[in-house]
């Protein structure tokens, strides 16, 4: 199915479960703790509902997760063309190792971040603009799954001081760094420290996803396209790569203290 073809088939289900439950949009608004105008819209594929809203139409209706399913079709087909591979991928890893030294990765983004970053590029209409920090929020409901995988994020300490968005944006992402750092058990942020100097990770961001096979495989993204890799020797040479990383990196604490430090300087 195409993207407008899931969006009815989510709509057409949602209906279904509420004409067959009794109920009015109404009182399932109220039911899912959401706006009646955003239930109407949902049912007329006005607006694509989110992980958090799906997951709740399956909580209300006891539909075993047919609402989540289907809202991640939609999801992986909201995305650009070229990082649906990855998306998919990313989606069904058991471990990722994420390395970035220019901005926040997008699995702990703030919306306000994300917004900004995409804003900044001056290369978006703001509703394509808004469609694509609905998809990036969307994505991290992987990390607050029932299994969710082990990301293990390498950050360099600029990440933390470049500011995006104005100082209340950086605040509250910095925060959110520390607290998701400390609350999320499958979540390791490290920070590579400006000590540090030259070292391996200057040459630009990746990640390696490992699969439930337990075969790895690489995702590098430049400026308008993306690329996934699988051949052996390079997989190979882009671990030693990150072991090189981390080797540079503050320890898990370490780096949280340090993003406690830098987040009180935001102000």
């Amino acid at each position: 199915m195409d993207r407008s073809s899931m969006l009815d088939h989510f709509a057409e289900e949602l209906r279904l479960a509420r004409a067959t439950t009794g109920m009015s949009q109404t009182a399932l608004a109220e039911a899912l703790s959401y706006s009646g105008a955003l239930v109407a819209k949902v049912e007329t594929c006005e607006r694509r509902p989110s992980l958090d809203f799906a997951r709740r139409c399956d909580t209300v209706f006891g539909a075993d997760g047919r609402f989540e399913r289907i809202q991640r079709r939609i999801s992986r087909e909201a995305v650009v063309p070229w990082f649906r591979d990855w998306a998919g991928m990313e989606q069904e890893a058991t471990a990722l190792r994420s390395f970035e030294p220019l901005y926040v990765p997008g699995l702990v983004q703030t919306e306000g971040y994300a917004r900004a970053i995409l804003t900044g590029a001056g290369l978006f209409a703001p509703d394509e603009i808004e469609r694509q920090v609905t998809t990036r929020l969307d994505r991290q409901g992987v990390l607050t799954r029932d299994r969710p995988p082990l990301l293990t994020a390498v950050i360099d300490e600029y990440v933390l001081r470049r500011c995006v968005g104005g100082p209340e944006v950086m605040r509250e992402q910095v925060r959110h760094l520390v607290k998701a750092g400390s609350a999320l058990p499958r979540l390791r942020i490290q920070v590579v420290p400006l000590s540090a100097r030259a070292y391996a990770g200057l040459d630009g961001p990746f990640v390696i996803a490992t699969a439930p096979t337990g075969d790895d495989v690489v995702y590098l993204e430049g400026q308008r396209h993306g690329q996934v890799i699988d051949r052996a020797d390079y997989v190979r040479q882009m671990v030693e790569v990150w072991e090189s990383i981390r080797g540079e990196a503050l320890s898990q604490q370490q780096s949280l203290d340090l993003i406690a430090e830098v987040a009180e300087t935001w102000t």
